[in-house]
């Protein structure tokens, strides 16, 4: 079969030949129709020793052997630890999830971001007349966290923001400098630590999920005594097997309740090009690569 290796390059992939994967008895063999493209594992993959790939959309073609899970021929959406850039890809059946009529290129961009995003939410108060501001909202989690986070008033840092004032964000910033606190929840991503912490409310939080600018965070001590009672919290979104939550997301999209961004649509052969644009933050929301069905 063809995969996407990595290259230790510039380019950072290639296109070439893989054995197809033998699946284990927990596991789906699924061929890939699309695969979405995370800032997370372009990081991953420029550190090396990594075969990228966690936001699959296709058909299962060989269903588990234990018997769990979808049925050879189904449309399904799956979030594996690696592998997915490839024409197949085994993937447990608990981090599948039917796809129902969801196009492919849709259905693909679910995983990563959107499994961060509902979870983003859990962790945190309910939202619902609280003040939220989301660092790095140009990307597919802030997309889905305006639309899933009912009732809050929200700021979102980004210098693209029209599509989330549009999706119902309250106000847009460039810079969190910028963002009218105090807020009683900040979503942190961009690295951006000590700004975002500085705009937090007494008793308020700090969910710190990411770090894009790749600039080690510091804080001093003695600059946050009026953020009293203030929590800050490290935020990774695994928690516990994906499935149920890819579920709900995908009943989400298919009841018209939440939206997929979808930044780039482009065949898989354009894979290089599309990382190049997301490392220089040219790409607003999800970034999908879609394959060709084989021979």
């Amino acid at each position: 079969m063809l995969a996407l290796l990595p290259t230790g390059g510039p380019d950072l992939v290639s296109l070439g030949e893989l054995e197809e994967p033998t699946p284990a008895r927990d596991e789906a063999l699924v061929a890939v129709e699309a695969f979405s493209v995370n800032r997370g594992e372009l990081l991953k993959l420029e550190r090396g020793g990594w075969r990228p790939g966690k936001d699959v959309a296709g058909r299962v073609v060989r269903a588990a052997a234990d018997g769990s899970g979808p049925a050879a021929g189904d449309r399904v959406v799956g979030h594996p630890p690696g592998g997915g850039w490839a024409e197949r890809v085994a993937v447990r059946t608990d981090a599948l999830a039917p796809a129902g009529d969801l196009a492919p290129e849709t259905a693909a961009a679910l995983p990563l971001a959107g499994l961060t995003a509902l979870r983003l939410l859990r962790a945190m108060p309910s939202p619902a007349g609280r003040r939220l501001l989301i660092t790095g909202a140009s990307g597919g989690v802030g997309h889905y966290l305006v639309q899933l986070a009912v009732g809050a008033e929200i700021t979102v840092v980004s210098r693209r923001p029209e599509r989330l004032l549009a999706l119902g964000a309250s106000a847009a910033v460039a810079d969190v400098a910028d963002a009218e606190g105090p807020f009683d929840v900040v979503l942190e991503s961009a690295g951006a630590l000590a700004s975002a912490f500085g705009k937090v409310a007494p008793g308020g939080l700090v969910l710190w999920f990411g770090q894009a600018s790749r600039t080690p965070a510091q804080l001093d001590f003695f600059d946050y005594f009026a953020q009293t009672g203030a929590s800050l919290r490290h935020f990774h979104y695994e928690d516990g097997p994906p499935a149920r939550d890819l579920e709900t997301l995908v009943r989400l999209v298919s009841r018209g309740a939440l939206h997929p961004e979808l930044g780039v649509v482009a065949g898989w052969e354009h894979t290089s090009a599309v990382l190049a644009d997301l490392r220089e933050r040219r790409i607003t929301g999800n970034a999908v690569l879609t394959i060709k069905e084989p021979a």
